[in-house]
């Protein structure tokens, strides 16, 4: 499994406190068969500026990989990028992707977006060569209209979800739904902590097992694997 979506580094921002908890998320991911993780710390460009953002996560991840084991997955390194005005016409924005990628986690505001900021997305899509994955996509539907959606489908825009979009009863069937007519590309836990937030990709996944089947999981799997490998870096 891909867990894209964590907050993994220790003392980055509101995820992991401490080296001991980011090593204790990072077993228990493994425990479920995570095999690639991404560690996507937030960065508010109204708080920080890239440069500020990039050495303090250099010193995070030194930190967690002097003492990552080889039983755990994979790790990549990223951000969740908060959108602001403007973001598009930002040069180091492609150093927050996700590692040897093109791939930026983008958070969107929670309120309904403007016309303006949908282009704005497109425009770091389409003209700077990224490609935009939205994150935690559920948290955003009750706010838009169906053309937003439309226009980021067929511009190539990306949607991630988050596991508990598939546990909840009141989500669930819809976010089946979603994952059925390949709406979804990528999951992730988007876990903080090992008590109120933790890893829980596996229980997703087996959900999404016992009503679609294994077929279908398998099958989004290898999909999500090869958009991976497709949003790579040239």
């Amino acid at each position: 499994m891909i867990d894209i979506h964590t907050h993994i580094l220790p003392g980055m921002d509101d995820g992991s406190g401490s080296l001991e908890e980011s090593l204790a998320m990072a077993k228990e991911s493994a425990r479920q068969g995570v095999r690639l993780l991404a560690a996507t710390p937030h960065f508010y460009a109204t708080q920080e500026d890239p440069n500020s953002f990039l050495r303090r996560r250099e010193r995070s991840l030194a930190l967690l990989e002097s003492a990552w084991q080889d039983s755990f997955p994979t790790l990549l390194v990223g951000a969740e990028v908060r959108y602001f005005d403007g973001i598009s016409r930002v040069e180091k924005i492609a150093h927050l992707t996700l590692d040897h990628t093109r791939i930026l986690l983008l958070e969107m505001p929670f309120t309904s977006w403007s016309r303006r900021m949908v282009e704005e997305v497109v425009e770091l899509q389409r003209s700077r060569g990224l490609q935009v994955l939205l994150a935690h996509v559920e948290r955003y539907l009750k706010d838009q209209d169906s053309q937003v959606w439309e226009t980021f489908r067929q511009n190539g825009v990306w949607m991630q979800c988050n596991a508990n979009f598939f546990l909840r009863w009141q989500t669930k069937r819809k976010a089946q739904a979603l994952f059925k007519k390949g709406e979804i590309q990528m999951l992730g836990s988007d876990t903080h902590n090992m008590t109120s937030r933790p890893p829980n990709l596996a229980m997703a996944r087996d959900a999404l097992v016992k009503s679609l089947g294994q077929a279908v999981w398998r099958s989004f799997e290898r999909q999500s694997y090869a958009l991976l490998k497709a949003g790579m870096a040239p």
